[in-house]
């Protein structure tokens, strides 16, 4: 049983038409076809994985997550400055709150 067209406050489509035209299609697409994408945060790091499921505040469900950054170690007094090193986690299902994405990138190669 198909549910009633409702329509919303911007320009008469429903959320769903949203999601399949509108900027929230890169998550949509993600999720039909099971394919990765790059989200850059506030915290400066980036996660590499598969989106499950979202909303339109943009948290999501990501499974099979690479997440990647940058730290500066520390150094003792009269130590040359320590140079910046890569580092990166794999974490198997998270939640990622929206207010914490910057930018989603659809299948980065």
């Amino acid at each position: 049983m198909s549910r009633p067209m409702e329509e919303d406050t911007n320009g008469g489509k429903t959320e769903e038409e949203e999601f399949n035209t509108g900027p929230l299609s890169v998550l949509m697409m993600s999720v039909k076809n099971n394919t990765q994408v790059l989200i850059n945060c506030r915290n400066n790091r980036k996660l590499l994985g598969r989106v499950r499921a979202f909303d339109r505040h943009c948290n999501m469900v990501l499974e099979n997550v690479r997440g990647m950054w940058t730290e500066v170690p520390k150094t003792g007094k009269g130590k040359k400055k320590a140079l910046p090193v890569n580092k990166d986690r794999f974490i198997s299902k998270m939640f990622l709150r929206g207010d914490s994405v910057i930018i989603v990138l659809r299948n980065p190669k």
